[in-house]
């Protein structure tokens, strides 16, 4: 997957993993060699792992608009794109980020 996707400072690549329990989301300036933003579900109330990776898009998206950066390239690492890693695309759409 890293072969054909690349993050930059001004687009930088949004990393979704997921284990079990938690959901977690970075933005990675592959040309400089490290990690802009993160964000987990480890703090957050809500029920479902799904509201959860929703909240964890929007609060990456949050964090990378507030520091002026509007699109990223999506790295859904190598899970399928439905459930968690669709929730976080979602939300991170709707706080601003463009893929």
């Amino acid at each position: 997957m890293r072969a054909k996707i690349q993050g930059t400072a001004s687009m930088p690549r949004l990393c979704v993993s997921r284990s079990n329990q938690h959901t977690y989301a970075q933005l990675i300036d592959d040309k400089k060699g490290h990690t802009m933003f993160m964000a987990s579900d480890s703090g957050l109330k809500d029920k479902g792992k799904v509201s959860k990776a929703f909240q964890v898009g929007r609060a990456i998206a949050q964090k990378a608009v507030e520091k002026g950066i509007k699109s990223a390239v999506f790295d859904r690492s190598g899970f399928k794109y439905h459930g968690r890693v669709k929730a976080v695309a979602e939300g991170a759409r709707e706080g601003g980020l463009k893929f």
